[in-house]
C-alpha cells in the first residue's frame, strides 16, 4: 500500500479520535441537566404544537410551566384533565381552567349576503384566494367568503360548512386553539371564553347606507344599542364594540336591532338568561 495513502488514513483515524475524545470531555463538562419534570409535564400534554398557549409548542410550553414562567392552566387544548396532571407533577394546587371555543361572527351567508352582479368567479375555493382575487363574490368586503379554510386549519375536525356557506362551530369539539382564527383572511373567527354568550354578529364597517346595500343581517351602525348601554358597548368604526368587563345585559336593547346582528349564541341560554334578568324581548 502507498505510504501516503497509510500515513493520511492514519492522520484522518487520529484526528477523529482526538476530536471524539473532546467532545465527549465537553459533554460532560458542559452538559446542563434538564429539569425531569420537563419532560413529565410534556408527556401529559397533548402534543397537538397548535400555539394555542402562545408558545412555540407543548414543549417550550413545558419548559416555561417547570420554569413558572407560564400558568399551569395555559393550555387551552388539554382542559382541566391536564391542569390537574400539571399541577401533581410540580405539586401545586390545581386551578380553574377556562374553555375557550371559536366563534363565528358574521351571519351573512348564501340566503343573507348580497352578490356582485354579472360577476362569475371561477378558481380555487379557498378565502386566501379570494380574498385577493377581488374579495371573492359578495358585495360585503368584512364578511365570511365562504371557502372553508378554517375547516382545513381545524385539526379537531371542529368546524364545518353548512348548507347556507357559513362555518358552524362543534363546541364539544373545539380547544380554542386559534388555528381557525389564523386561517380567516377576514378575521370573522374570534376566540372567546365558553361561557360568553353575546356577541355582535357583524364585522362590517361600511357606513349604514352601504351596509344595508351589502347584506340583509349588517350591523346598520344606528348606535341605539351603545347609548342605552351605559357604556358598555362604543361604535367605533360603524360597528358597536362590547367591554365585556362593564357588560350589564339588561341594559342592552335586544328588540331595538332591526337586524338582530347583537344577540345571544344559543337562544335556549338566552332565555334563561333574560328571564333571570327581568329583560322582556320581542321575538325576531
Amino acid at each position: 500500500m502507498d505510504i501516503t495513502l497509510i500515513i493520511a488514513i492514519a492522520t484522518m483515524g487520529g484526528l477523529g479520535f482526538i476530536f471524539a475524545g473532546a467532545l465527549a470531555f465537553a459533554d460532560k463538562k458542559l452538559r446542563v441537566e434538564e429539569n425531569p419534570k420537563i419532560a413529565e409535564v410534556n408527556e401529559v400534554l397533548p402534543n397537538a404544537n397548535c400555539g394555542a398557549c402562545g408558545n412555540a409548542g407543548c414543549y417550550d410550553f413545558a419548559v416555561k410551566v417547570v420554569n413558572g414562567e407560564a400558568k399551569i392552566n395555559g393550555c387551552p387544548v388539554g382542559g382541566q384533565e391536564v391542569v390537574d396532571e400539571i399541577a401533581r407533577i410540580l405539586g401545586m394546587e390545581s386551578s380553574q381552567s377556562v374553555k375557550l371555543v371559536a366563534r363565528i361572527l358574521c351571519n351573512g351567508g348564501l340566503a343573507e349576503a348580497k352578490f356582485k352582479e354579472g360577476v362569475e368567479y371561477i378558481g380555487p375555493e379557498s378565502c386566501a384566494v379570494k380574498t385577493v382575487v377581488a374579495g371573492g363574490e359578495k358585495l360585503c368586503l368584512y364578511g365570511c367568503l365562504g371557502g372553508g379554510d378554517c375547516v382545513e386549519a381545524c385539526q379537531f375536525g371542529a368546524i364545518f360548512m353548512n348548507e347556507n356557506g357559513l362555518p358552524v362551530v362543534v363546541e364539544e369539539l373545539c380547544t380554542g386553539c386559534g388555528q381557525c382564527v389564523e386561517a380567516c383572511p377576514r378575521g370573522v373567527i374570534e376566540i372567546h371564553p365558553e361561557d360568553r354568550e353575546l356577541f355582535v354578529f357583524c364585522k362590517n364597517h361600511d357606513d349604514p347606507k352601504r351596509s344595508k346595500e351589502v347584506c340583509k343581517v349588517a350591523c346598520i351602525s344606528c348606535g341605539i344599542c351603545a347609548r342605552k348601554s351605559d357604556g358598555s358597548i362604543v361604535m367605533k368604526d360603524f360597528l358597536p364594540e362590547i367591554d365585556y368587563s362593564k357588560l350589564d345585559i339588561s341594559k342592552i336593547p335586544f328588540d331595538k336591532c332591526s337586524t338582530k346582528a347583537i344577540r345571544f349564541v344559543h337562544p335556549e341560554k338566552a332565555a334563561e338568561i333574560l328571564k333571570e334578568e327581568k329583560i322582556e324581548v320581542k321575538a325576531n
